[in-house]
């Protein structure tokens, strides 16, 4: 079973949405656009326990808090999940309240006829009941499913449910149902949840809750998988074992206590003969209380003393984690499990992350992931990367990262980790190599340590340095970026060859796009960095161990022309971005005056744009805030 679409209505800072899921997926995005939300959405619809905590909505889950408006009216919350791949079981538990989903549209058919079970399961269900639809690869069966929820003025409260979306129920003032809490729909109860097999993990609940007995939590699922094989309740033997645990025995200094205790209470109540009338235990001997108390014991090397498991560090937590979903997978094996992650990297090295993922990858039905580590995007294919955006009327939207029809997967893969930084970053600088990235760079350190110079660095604007591998590759990566909704800047000198038509049309998707007057990033340095700056460069670098020998040795009488060319000739010598000299050159810059003009101009027109964009949103977030106070 697995989520392929989700539908929000007035819900956190979701006034309406929609989320397109296929399979696993990775949601990235900015801070605050609606990541979390879609998963605490997941868990309120899907979640077995999520609907027994108190609250289950509170104020501040309505959009713009709005949940008694001045008229009298109450917003509902809604949110709508379809779920398909069913089971066979599953098509046969949820016959009538089936529908049929179009994977090729992402929307609901028009075939809502309730299935009876037959033996070729949910496929030949649609293929029987649709003999003149094309064929049962244009629809499977689904089950929708949703949450509502509202506020309730008599009771002074909040109401909330789960229900099943189909068959929906006329409403006239005739029903009985008028005005309750899903106007008649069937509830998605706990059972019901149980076959989706949701585990939503929170990043801030790690090593406070997730790890705990209580409800929904990675232990607490753990202990209902095994209890259905056992002869008796897991809970009811831990509750038996409990009891028999004796606290006032002969020598303990409770034993006396107990005594006088008994003697006194007898005289205003009257106790029963029972040598344990009035006694004390370790806990209430409730299954409630036993989930607050019973804590997971972990010793650690080096050393042997066991402590609580909150006690841990954060990066043995989440490797405690990972344990427990091993043991979870072992359990459910074939049953289906749909799995919410929320920044599964925190206080985890990079081989545990991706360690971490691709088990998760493997032995789940469905991953859904929150992620800012370039170390989990690059496991995910770029299909399966969702990019999830808000805008400021509080409308929820997603999108795929969709690569160009000519486009080759091999230069995906080949430069994944630059692509999951990119997926990251606010916007993107595509350059068509390494001596342009690395020169880039360097540069934009000096502008920010010029106290003259009005200047914020690549990395506290957000802007990604992608290198393209040759100048006429940058245009290939401008509608690559912009369809995430990025800012895309390119940066290429000039090409050999004119760029093809397809090429240049491709240019028209970068905010900036600049062509240098120059056919080397060599010829850009030497005619644009100050002649002393070079002429002290060459002079640093001679003595380098890996100084190429064939260009000799600069004349310390040469004029502007003979180091000009030096510079040049070393610089080609040693390009790239590890071991060329193109950084050096720049780095033996001072200060904005020093630096190439066409780089510093570049710079400071990125900077701009992320200045104007920053502006906006937090211009929008202000106003959001006011209209949410009034």
């Amino acid at each position: 079973m697995k989520v392929s679409r989700i539908t929000f209505q007035n819900f956190r800072g979701a006034k309406s949405g929609t989320v397109l899921l296929d399979g696993h997926s990775l949601l990235v995005g900015g801070n605050s656009v609606g990541k979390s939300t879609i998963c605490d959405a997941l868990d309120l619809v899907l979640g077995p326990e999520r609907m027994a905590r108190r609250p289950v909505i509170d104020e501040y889950d309505f959009f713009a808090g709005q949940y008694l408006l001045a008229d009298g009216t109450t917003p509902e919350i809604r949110i709508e999940v379809i779920l398909t791949d069913l089971s066979e079981e599953a098509t046969r538990r949820f016959r009538s309240h089936l529908r049929v989903w179009s994977a090729t549209s992402r929307e609901l058919l028009n075939v809502v006829v309730p299935p009876a079970p037959t033996p070729g399961g949910a496929q030949d269900l649609v293929a029987a009941l649709r003999p003149s639809e094309p064929g049962p690869e244009e629809g499977a069966w689904c089950l929708p499913v949703v949450f509502i929820g509202r506020f309730d003025p008599d009771e002074d409260d909040f109401a909330a449910g789960t229900f099943f979306a189909y068959p929906e129920v006329v409403v006239d003032s005739f029903a009985d149902f008028e005005g309750d809490l899903g106007q008649g729909l069937k509830p998605f109860k706990r059972e019901d949840k149980r076959m989706c097999g949701f585990i939503y993990l929170r990043a801030n609940r790690t090593g406070s809750r997730a790890l705990s007995f209580q409800r929904g939590s990675l232990i607490d699922t753990i202990v209902r998988l095994e209890a259905q094989g056992a002869d008796a309740s897991l809970w009811e033997r831990a509750l038996r074992d409990v009891d028999q645990v004796v606290v006032t025995g002969d020598g303990s200094g409770f034993a006396k206590i107990r005594t006088e205790v008994r003697k006194l209470v007898s005289q205003f109540i009257n106790l029963s003969d029972h040598p344990a009338a009035v006694d004390v235990h370790i806990s209430d001997l409730t299954r409630e209380h036993l989930r607050e108390v019973l804590r997971l014991f972990v010793s650690t090397q080096p050393g042997t003393y066991p402590v609580p498991f909150n006690r841990l560090s954060t990066g043995s937590l989440n490797l405690l984690v990972f344990a427990l979903l091993t043991y979870i997978a072992q359990l459910t094996e074939d049953q289906s499990v749909i799995f919410a992650m929320e920044e599964p990297e925190i206080a985890l090295p990079p081989h545990a992350q991706r360690r971490l993922v691709r088990f998760t990858l493997d032995q789940m039905d469905q991953v859904i992931v929150t992620s800012h580590s370039p170390y989990v995007i690059e496991m995910f294919d770029p299909d399966h990367v969702v990019t999830v955006a808000r805008d400021d009327a509080g409308t929820l939207t997603s999108w795929p990262v969709t690569l160009p029809a000519d486009y080759k997967i091999k230069k995906y893969w080949t430069n994944q980790r630059q692509f999951a930084e990119a997926v990251l970053a606010r916007a993107v600088c595509v350059v068509e190599g390494a001596t342009e990235l690395a020169t880039l760079r360097v540069a934009a350190d000096i502008l920010e340590q010029d106290p003259t110079s009005d200047y914020q660095h690549l990395d506290l604007t957000g802007i990604s340095l992608f290198d393209a591998g040759g100048d006429t590759s940058v245009p290939l990566y401008a509608p690559v970026f912009a369809a995430m909704g990025k800012p895309v800047f390119g940066i290429h000198d000039r090409p050999t060859s004119p760029l093809t038509a397809e090429q240049t049309s491709k240019t028209a998707d970068f905010t900036i796009y600049r062509v240098i007057g120059y056919a080397g990033i060599e010829e850009l340095l030497t005619n644009e960095i100050p002649v002393e700056i070079q002429r002290r460069f060459c002079t640093a670098v001679s003595t380098r161990s890996d100084y190429p020998q064939e260009c000799g040795i600069l004349d310390a009488s040469a004029g502007e022309e003979a180091v000009r060319d030096h510079t040049r000739h070393v610089l080609k010598k040693r390009k790239g971005s590890f071991d060329g000299y193109a950084p050096l050159l720049v780095g033996e810059c001072r200060s904005q005056a020093d630096l190439p003009a066409t780089v510093v101009e570049f710079l400071m027109e990125m900077n701009q744009v992320l200045a104007e964009k920053t502006a906006t949103e937090t211009a929008t977030d202000g106003a959001n805030e006011a209209a949410d106070e009034s």
